[in-house]
């Protein structure tokens, strides 16, 4: 038995129906996806790779990247996605932590990147974003099939790296049993099933992407509409195919700024999902309006896949991501104590989702998951009386000023409520009486002119005075990493002098 190969990709025999339409019009039949599956596994398998290696992979979206997992997973090997904005300083970190056997990158960057990999002894192979390179060239005329290596829940089956975005990034070791686990209750919440066609405009080297658009597809039967990226004309044209959509809150804003958006181009589809960042509830009312459908918003990490999720059938409600999902206890905890509903602290989890530790960190896993399984996230929240979840903020992002704690999604959803903000990011920066002063970084909607005083007057009333921020700037965006989570590090440096005397 292997696990994930069995629940996943051998089904995949014998399908003579599409798996994958590409944006072109092209498809890729399952068994002939499986087929690529295998010659791919072949060709790493001939390269050295063994059970318990490592295969870190960097590399554009193509139906072969997606092989590479699938190939992974057949070896018994651990497959290490690594986001494709990474610089070589960056890879040279993940390749020495993780020390893949196969360090899998774009042509383009093979000879930047080889010195890097050669340095922790990896060897190098190449695909680009037409699906050729020297692993295509590999596994030509390799069998089209392949025994899958025995692999058990227990057995990892993925490492993912945290964003970093304080301290070096942590390799999240994942199972076989925490990946199927999570797609099985997933299909049953979401109703997956065979006849559905995703719309997957997501990256694949994050869990969102792969771990949950791509293995719920596979576990069900149901087809994907695979894009290399978000282009906003190109869904826009196809999503008369799909009956789902997964995306991140930007794609949802871009969607709604198109003027072709509207409730006859969607009325075929069943479901939208967005998760990866907050999404703003203006976002969810703006789009029921124009569409007439509620977007199902759910709360998931690295460490654990998917967490939470509003419910298929019931209330969406905006501004919270839902309820636990079946198997997935929820806790609110402060000073070593559970919460009661209502009050605000550290979000903690445990279920078959939860990871098994970090990679080589093990003060780092002591510090974050509890000997009875319980993983402290990181995340500020509070549950109601009926169990809906709402994301406060991350604990890092706490800003404690003068004694006070202050959670910056509080003060940003206020922010937020005032004609001609879009959208705001609230942060803690340095101040001489009170240790901490708020900050506010706000953007203007389109062809508004924004005063920052003025958003700040107009709050007043509306918050406590010490939750108040003491200023704010007006900017043309708020920096996001490639998942659309806002980097408030990069504004904490960025306005860390801005109120010193």
């Amino acid at each position: 038995m292997n696990m994930l190969y069995d629940a996943l990709f051998a089904p995949l025999a014998g399908r003579r129906d599409p798996l994958l339409i590409l944006p072109e019009g092209g498809t890729i039949t399952g068994q002939d996806f499986l087929a690529m599956v295998a010659r791919q596994a072949h060709a790493l398998r001939a390269a050295g790779v063994q059970p318990g290696d490592r295969i870190a992979v960097q590399v554009a979206k193509t139906p072969e990247a997606l092989a590479v997992y699938g190939a992974a997973v057949a070896l018994g090997a651990i497959f290490l996605p690594l986001n494709t904005a990474y610089t070589a300083e960056e890879v040279a970190y993940f390749l020495g932590n993780a020390t893949p056997r196969v360090f899998l990158c774009d042509p383009a960057r093979q000879e930047a990147l080889s010195p890097v990999a050669a340095a922790h002894g990896a060897l190098v192979l190449a695909l680009d974003a037409k699906g050729a390179g020297s692993l295509s060239d590999r596994a030509a005329g390799q069998p089209d099939h392949i025994t899958p290596t025995p692999r058990g829940p227990e057995d990892l089956a993925a490492f993912l790296y945290t964003s970093g975005t304080t301290g070096r990034s942590k390799g999240a070791m994942l199972t076989h049993g925490n990946l199927l686990s999570n797609a099985e209750v997933l299909r049953e919440v979401w109703r997956f099933g065979p006849s559905d066609v995703l719309l997957h405009a997501l990256p694949i080297f994050h869990t969102h992407g792969l771990f949950v658009a791509s293995n719920l597809t596979l576990l069900t039967g149901g087809r994907m509409i695979f894009l290399p990226g978000f282009d906003l004309d190109q869904v826009l044209r196809l999503l008369p195919q799909a009956t789902i959509m997964m995306g991140v809150p930007t794609f949802y804003t871009r969607l709604l700024d198109a003027p072709g958006f509207d409730r006859d181009l969607v009325a075929h589809m069943r479901l939208f999902i967005s998760g990866s960042a907050p999404l703003l509830a203006e976002t969810h009312r703006a789009f029921e309006a124009r569409t007439g459908q509620r977007i199902l918003e759910r709360y998931g990490m690295t460490e654990t896949n998917m967490n939470t999720s509003n419910p298929y059938e019931g209330e969406r409600r905006a501004g919270t991501v839902g309820l636990p999902l079946p198997g997935v206890e929820l806790r609110v905890m402060a000073e070593g104590r559970e919460l009661p509903r209502g009050e605000a602290g550290v979000i903690e989890v445990r279920g078959p989702n939860v990871f098994k530790g970090y990679w080589q960190m093990p003060e780092k896993t002591r510090e974050e998951l509890r000997p009875d399984g319980w993983f402290i996230t990181g995340d500020i929240g509070v549950q109601d009386a009926e169990g809906y979840v709402t994301i406060v903020g991350r604990a890092k992002d706490l800003v404690i000023s003068g004694g006070f704690n202050i959670y910056p999604k509080e003060v940003e959803t206020v922010l937020d409520e005032v004609p001609g903000v879009l959208e705001s990011a609230v942060i803690g920066v340095p101040h001489p009486d009170f240790g901490e002063a708020v900050f506010a970084v706000l953007v203007a909607e389109t062809g508004t002119a924004l005063e920052a005083e003025a958003v700040l007057a107009a709050i007043r009333d509306r918050l406590a005075r010490f939750k108040q921020p003491k200023a704010a700037v007006v900017v043309q965006a708020l920096p996001r990493n490639t998942m659309g989570k806002v980097q408030k590090n990069v504004l904490r440096e960025a306005y860390r002098d801005w109120l010193r005397i």
